[in-house]
């Protein structure tokens, strides 16, 4: 009583609170009331109208297809409500089940991961794991800061190689092609060339030389390459030149060898160019690599350290919800493998045997029964309400005739097969008594309430405090004079305006219902 008492001066409380803030701070907008989160029952319900009939033969069919494991009656055999008659094999539904349950339980150890954060071990590994890419990236820089300097060599050495081959050609020209003939003329063309690609060379490689960032080595390296080029083409043209008829006995064999010497020096050091560029271009690949690897390395400490975010909350809490509807299917495939009795009665028909396979979308009597019941009710169901009725449901029966009298009755088949009534479809579904009599009479019109489904000391609000925005159940609390939007789940909707709360709501906080 006590806690009653203290619970009912807080609701007042807040509801003053409630009354000034809605009458000054909110003054001109819209009045809303207040509803407190409570435990409470919550019932599902499906009302309609039919007559009293004689009992009727009921036929009992498996749901899903499958192999039938055991029928557990023979004909003759007396029943009791719900008692199991028969049931298919279930083997696979139960391994399918464990497996679900287990991506049920992943998903839900995943969510449970995010929202814990990073562990300090997880943390430490992702720092050591940011120095160990640091650590690569400045062995990356080092080597090619080393291509860079053996490049400057490389340059410096080719240069020589140039200058010796133009020396070489200087000598020869001024020994044999010193006149104004034809082959002279070629020669000192030749001499000239190198002299201007060596020049060429030079400069590129001064300018490499100043340059502390090594930024124009790569420039100085092509021009070099391209001076090398050009040397060894006016090397072989002036080696080629030797051998001719007019020229053949007038070089000496020493100078003829001295060209080879140096077209063969020209080359290599054309190859150690080409060389020097791969190796400068694969260290450049490896800086950029461990560059990317360092900033890929920060961002995954980033994210460990990082707030969760909404996005990848609601993934995976839709991840769940995906996963535990697999488990609710599977779990009901498994009741369904299952024929039991809806009603005390005895067995008339038995239309299969053990071991014989039951097809999926046919309708199959695999057990008949005659109700000991000696009168029912047929009624029409409407098709949105026929998925909330299961076989078994209790029954609140009255009778036109009697309005102060409740009877109890139970659902005890839904016929598969749809009936069209003015183009609306219905599902007739047949009711037994569970106590009878002597007032009830075959024709007698019947209300019954078919109760659905019910759960007590659950929590519960209004369903009129529930708002829906983006597919989310949101709710408003009133808390310290102040309004915060919450997420909820909600369970079972009932007849009764009630809805259940499964998560996100404790029993006294108090709502605004607008």
């Amino acid at each position: 009583m006590k806690t009653k008492t203290i619970s009912a001066i807080i609701i007042v409380g807040l509801v003053i609170i409630f009354g000034v803030y809605q009458g000054f701070i909110q003054k001109g907008k819209p009045a809303f009331t207040l509803a407190e989160v409570n435990r409470g029952t919550v019932f599902q319900e499906v009302s309609e109208t039919g007559q009293v009939q004689k009992g009727e033969e009921i036929s009992l069919s498996f749901k899903n297809a499958g192999k039938i494991e055991k029928i557990f009656v023979k004909v003759g055999d007396k029943v009791l409500s719900k008692e199991v008659l028969a049931k298919l094999e279930t083997d696979s539904l139960e391994i399918q089940l464990r497996e679900a349950q287990a991506a049920l339980a992943v998903a839900q150890a995943q969510l449970d991961k995010l929202l814990a954060g990073a562990s300090l071990e997880e943390i430490k590994i992702a720092q050591t794991e940011i120095e160990s890419k640091q650590t690569s990236l400045e062995i990356a820089k080092e080597n090619l800061n080393q291509a860079f300097e053996d490049a400057l060599n490389i340059l410096d050495d080719s240069y020589l190689k140039l200058y010796n081959a133009y020396t070489t050609v200087d000598s020869i020209q001024k020994t044999y092609f010193n006149i104004n003939d034809q082959e002279s003329i070629k020669v000192k063309d030749s001499k000239e060339s190198i002299e201007s690609a060596m020049s060429r060379a030079k400069s590129y490689l001064d300018i490499a030389k100043n340059d502390s960032k090594n930024e124009n080595i790569d420039t100085a390296l092509s021009e070099m390459k391209k001076s090398l080029d050009t040397t060894s083409k006016d090397l072989t043209a002036i080696r080629e030149l030797c051998e001719t008829p007019v020229c053949q006995n007038k070089v000496s064999s020493t100078d003829k060898t001295s060209l080879d010497t140096q077209r063969t020096n020209i080359n290599t050091a054309l190859t150690n160019i080409t060389n020097s560029q791969q190796t400068i271009s694969s260290m450049k690949l490896s800086v950029t690599s461990a560059e990317n690897q360092l900033e890929e390395a920060k961002g995954n400490l980033t994210k460990l350290t990082a707030e969760p975010r909404k996005e990848d909350i609601d993934l995976y809490q839709a991840q769940i919800k995906q996963a535990d509807a697999k488990v609710d299917l599977i779990k009901n495939q498994i009741k369904e493998a299952t024929i039991t009795s809806p009603t005390d009665g005895q067995i008339t028909k038995i239309g299969k045997r053990e071991g014989e396979i039951v097809q999926s979308g046919l309708i199959e009597s695999v057990i008949s029964l005659l109700p000991t019941s000696h009168f029912q009710i047929k009624v029409d169901i409407y098709e949105e309400d026929i998925v909330k009725i299961n076989v078994g449901n209790s029954v609140d029966i009255t009778l036109t005739a009697y309005p102060d009298k409740i009877l109890k009755g139970k659902a005890v088949s839904i016929d598969p097969t749809e009936k069209l009534i003015e183009g609306v479809v219905y599902y007739e579904t047949t009711i037994n008594f569970e106590e009878i009599g002597e007032e009830i009479k075959p024709g007698m019109t019947a209300d019954v309430v078919i109760k659905t489904a019910f759960k007590e000391n659950v929590l519960t609000i209004p369903k009129n405090a529930l708002q829906k925005k983006d597919d989310k159940n949101i709710v408003e609390v009133f808390k310290s004079g102040q309004i915060e939007k919450r997420e909820i789940k909600t369970g079972l909707l009932g007849s009764n305006d009630m809805i259940e709360i499964i998560s996100g709501l404790k029993e006294g906080e108090v709502l605004v219902i607008r």
